[in-house]
């Protein structure tokens, strides 16, 4: 059983990528939505949380979701994390561990796999080759990851991590201020296609007037809006027009 979440593509095609066959995907917003938080873990099954990394920490979709699940089984599964970033997975892991280890289920394995980093206020996915060139090496981290997690090896295997104290500050600085959807920028380009607001995975996007309004203060930040938008109408401050937009696939 495999919980992701995935706003551009990177981490669900991990997840994709990762899964044995047969084996369960659960997409977190969704699992959110229905009030789904139990789940029984059967005989060898193993358990895989998969998830982007937002200012040194998870995306508040996951922590959420994280800290309501429920689990059930009788003898303790083989649970792995794998972190997708940019930059630095951070203090994901280590976050996402606390609410795992409550549990009695914490992480026996932790990975990462680079992609392309999916935050464009700062970071440029204008070069489509150089971009390419981080997927290619994706694919191979991501095929040894798949091999580890067949194999159940512990341990941590992360390349670049930071200390607790960076994901605690991070989160303070994500839910403050990074997550205002004040900060997202509406163009007159929109053409009112509503795709911004079936796929936000908060409902933060209603379509009034034929346009899309934020109607929460707060939303995941997840950049999804921004990325998918077939006119590149969504912006998010003053760079991420030359930056570009992005989709893995």
């Amino acid at each position: 059983m495999i919980f992701y979440f995935s706003a551009t593509g990177n981490s669900l095609y991990v997840a994709k990528r990762i899964a044995a066959e047969g084996e369960k995907l659960i997409y977190i917003p969704e699992a959110l939505d229905k009030g789904e938080f139990h789940y029984d873990i059967e005989g060898e099954e193993r358990l895989g949380i998969i998830s982007p990394t937002y200012d040194w920490t998870m995306p508040s979709v996951v922590s959420e979701f994280l800290e309501k699940l429920e689990l059930d089984y009788i003898t303790k599964p083989y649970v792995y994390y794998v972190g997708t970033f940019g930059t630095t997975t951070g203090a994901a892991a280590v976050m996402a561990n606390r609410y795992m280890e409550k549990k009695g289920c914490g992480f026996d394995a932790l990975f990462d796999v680079r992609m392309p980093d999916t935050w464009t206020p700062i970071f440029d996915l204008s070069d489509e080759a150089r971009v390419a060139k981080i997927n290619l090496e994706a694919d191979e981290q991501i095929g040894r990851v798949k091999v580890s997690i067949a194999d159940k090896v512990a341990g941590k295997h992360m390349h670049i991590t930071t200390p607790l104290v960076t994901g605690v500050v991070g989160k303070r600085i994500y839910d403050a201020n990074t997550r205002r959807t004040k900060n997202l920028i509406l163009e007159d380009g929109c053409i009112g296609c509503g795709l911004c607001a079936r796929r936000c995975p908060v409902h933060a996007i209603e379509m009034q007037d034929n346009r899309p309004v934020w109607v929460k203060d707060r939303c995941a930040m997840c950049l999804g809006c921004l990325h998918r938008c077939p006119k590149f109408a969504i912006q998010y401050g003053r760079n991420t027009r030359k930056h570009g937009q992005y989709r893995h696939g």
